[in-house]
């Protein structure tokens, strides 16, 4: 894609973006004196970017939260796709758990090739987050993998050390593997905003069935759709001191 299209997906200046690319910030090269991006490299620095993206910004990468149209977290995380009590102790064994859960849905055709392209994903960079989440999944669609796109759900009875920062420990873990990279991006801006709201994780760790998991999923990502200043403020990032439970405490 050129700087203009890259300006059209991000919601953001072309001008600006190119003074980045420029300064190195942007991964892109020059074809003829023109900034060229490929797709895949730009979706990889996005996620790298998400948490530290304001609101506005993942709503332009999720325009569909703007028309009010129905949940796509929702429609993918099917409830036997949930599991609150995963059986898993390392990292690795997670990955493997995980790709279980999602082949549930029927929709995982060659699993084996799902879980190498996830742990591939992990060893790039951990997907663990500083408040005890990790969203793994594969770096690039693979054709002839999936009958549809999915996202499992996963929760570990005390955390896992997952590679997240300062040692912290990881117990939920969201799978996503699409078989398109718009809707990829699109889920990762639309779970990076609804991550941010006030009790998401706490009241998913609260949670004693898959159902009320996938309806504390499905409640918040409505809020968002909603739309409306008062879902655009508490989407806001918000400053919560974690609780000093097993799940959660450093790994020493």
């Amino acid at each position: 894609m050129d700087l203009g299209q890259l300006a059209s997906l991000l919601g953001r200046d072309a001008r600006e973006l190119g003074k980045l690319a420029n300064r190195g910030h942007l991964p892109g090269r020059k074809i003829g004196g023109e900034w060229r991006f490929a797709t895949a490299e730009i979706h990889h620095w996005l996620e790298g970017q998400m948490p530290a993206l304001s609101d506005a910004e993942l709503r332009a990468l999720d325009p569909t939260t703007r028309t009010g149209e129905t949940p796509a977290i929702a429609k993918l995380l099917r409830v036997e796709c949930i599991d609150l009590a995963l059986p898993a102790r390392t990292r690795q064994s997670l990955l493997r758990e995980l790709v279980k859960l999602a082949e549930r849905s029927n929709l995982i055709w060659d699993p084996a090739a799902i879980r190498d392209a996830v742990e591939s994903r992990e060893r790039m960079a951990s997907t663990a987050r500083p408040e005890g989440c990790a969203i793994p999944h594969p770096r690039r669609r693979i054709p002839n993998t999936l009958g549809d796109s999915i996202i499992a759900l996963g929760r570990t009875t005390s955390g896992i050390p997952f590679g997240a920062a300062h040692g912290i420990l990881t117990d939920l873990f969201f799978l996503i593997c699409c078989n398109d990279d718009a809707l990829h991006l699109r889920i990762q801006a639309r779970l990076a905003r609804i991550l941010r709201l006030p009790d998401l994780l706490d009241s998913l760790r609260r949670a004693e069935t898959s159902l009320e998991a996938w309806e504390v999923i499905d409640r918040a990502e409505r809020g968002l759709s909603g739309a409306g200043s008062s879902a655009t403020a508490s989407a806001q990032p918000t400053k919560r001191r974690m609780a000093a439970t097993p799940r959660n405490r450093k790994h020493p």
